[in-house]
């Protein structure tokens, strides 16, 4: 295994380089989506208002939008400066994730190749490229776990710990697993210290006493978190299955429902190489003088998985996903990592990590040859260009997520409003996408409310000739279509018009 200090450093700095490259790669190719968009949005108001925004979401608490505004302020609203945002917390997990490493005393080999399979992941370069927290909680749970060793192997760090625990759980609520990790392997293997974490739970549970209250209100004026999370599927063989993928699968991800879950061809492979590996370990264990260093990586991964599971399924919702669990990844990356390193046959190990490079490097072919993507919802920003250099102004949309991207686009202008269209059976339509609570720049309308005499329809349908039937309320309200516009993207049409009272001609 590695031994000399240059050639890793060498290494290690490649694989960062690969790291950060392939997450800045392709970063701006798709515009923002339905998500990415209330984050924006969320970070646009003032202070005063922002937490209250955010409040009424439920699902997240505000530490994110809040760094979001200030990266905004410092930098602007273009595409690249908001996505680079999770790309520099994204890189930032490195420092703790090396120094974890360290403080464990993983070989230079180990911690080579976890970063290896961190670099790669298809998941987390996908998370990465997403305007949300995911990678600012990997960061977090990063460095908390990274302070957390220290503490437990030499009584050093507490303070920073319970600091950056406080801003871990305002990032995201699977924060608490990690905090809760750390309880139970203090609870487990130092009793000792046991009154530590004790106050450490104590001041992290008052400290976040306020954001309690807050989304307590919140759900006490009509919020329900059943209107965020109830698309979630409960955890069973096939979401297990996936998440197994997520783990391991290298650059590939999924990045909409008509893409596959993942390719196979180079996924299986992996997992069961990695799995043989596993295997072997398990077989060996006992001759494993450091086994220690597992047990406590293992308790930051089976507690998160366990508690997300069982909460799935205790709960009235379900609160699996991929993109929660990205806590794992790290502290998964370096079991398997350190499996490898463990197989006792030299020419084994050596196959096994040089067919794990072939794949990665087949992976990569792939998804370098991937078509550029086309997405349905970046058409609505095109769309909204179009409609601002003309003196129409009322634009009416089926649906929150269409009226939602609409009004997004045009925000910044004085004379155009966008309106949802209620009463009318749209296929398309996804009730998982609403409009913001608290927000009322898009109105709910029924087609016997609108009066104006010019309007503009803008639409989706997954059904040829369905946009027939949806025009034809209007046609009946007393409206003539002027020439539709249309693209197809896949399964979907879009379509956007003008329409006048009377003759379109005229």
């Amino acid at each position: 295994m590695l031994q000399d200090r240059r050639t890793v450093t060498i290494i290690a700095l490649v694989l960062c380089l690969v790291y950060v490259a392939v997450r800045v790669w392709h970063l701006t190719d798709s515009c923002l989506w339905f998500d990415e968009i209330f984050s924006v949005h969320a970070a646009e108001h003032s202070w005063g208002s922002l937490f209250k925004f955010v409040a009424q979401d439920l699902i997240h608490p505000p530490l994110f939008y809040a760094a979001l505004k200030i990266w905004i302020g410092a930098g602007g609203e273009s595409l690249l400066w908001l996505r680079m945002l999770p790309v520099v917390f994204s890189a930032l997990a490195l420092v703790p994730f090396v120094y974890l490493c360290k403080e464990l005393k993983f070989s230079s080999s180990t911690m080579l190749i976890a970063l290896a399979f961190l670099a790669v992941n298809g998941s987390l370069i996908k998370y990465t490229q997403t305007l949300r927290m995911y990678s600012m909680l990997m960061f977090l749970s990063l460095l908390s776990i990274w302070l957390f060793a220290r503490y437990f192997n030499r009584g050093k760090s507490f303070v920073p710990l319970l600091i950056v625990n406080l801003l871990l759980i305002y990032t995201h609520y699977f924060g608490w697993l990690v905090v809760g990790s750390e309880i139970i392997a203090i609870l487990v293997f130092q009793l000792i210290k046991w009154r530590r974490m004790v106050t450490m739970a104590v001041i992290l549970s008052l400290s976040f006493v306020p954001w309690i209250w807050a989304i307590w209100q919140a759900a006490r004026s009509g919020s329900d978190v059943g209107q965020n999370i109830s698309w979630m599927a409960r955890p069973g063989i096939r979401e297990m299955i996936a998440f197994l993928f997520d783990l391991t699968e290298p650059f590939y991800f999924q990045a909409s429902n008509a893409e596959a879950a993942s390719l196979y061809r180079v996924s299986i492979p992996v997992v069961l190489i990695l799995f043989t590996a596993v295997v072997i370990y398990l077989v060996t264990w006992k001759n494993d003088e450091d086994k220690h260093r597992v047990y406590f990586l293992a308790v930051f991964v089976i507690f998160p998985v366990i508690a997300a599971f069982l909460a799935s399924w205790i709960s009235p919702y379900s609160v699996w996903g991929t993109r929660h669990l990205i806590i794992i990844y790290a502290p998964v990356a370096i079991l398997l990592a350190y499996t490898l390193t463990r197989i006792p046959i030299t020419w084994i190990r050596t196959a096994a990590i040089t067919l794990l490079v072939l794949l990665s490097g087949y992976a990569f072919f792939l998804q370098a040859m991937r078509p550029a993507p086309r997405y349905v919802w970046c058409e609505w920003e095109n769309v909204a260009n179009e409609i601002r250099d003309t003196k129409t102004t009322k634009i009416y949309a089926f649906e929150n997520l269409v009226a939602y991207h609409l009004w997004f686009a045009l925000r910044d202008s004085q004379q155009h409003t966008v309106e949802v269209v209620k009463g009318i059976d749209v296929r398309t339509d996804d009730e998982t996408y609403f409009l913001p609570r608290g927000f009322a720049e898009v109105k709910n309308a029924r087609i016997e409310e609108i009066t104006d005499e010019k309007i503009w329809l803008a639409f989706r349908t997954s059904v040829d000739g369905e946009e027939g039937a949806l025009i034809e309320n209007f046609e009946k309200a007393g409206y003539s279509p002027c020439p539709a516009k249309t693209v197809r993207y896949d399964s979907t049409s879009v379509f956007w018009m003008r329409m006048k009272r009377g003759n379109c001609s005229e």
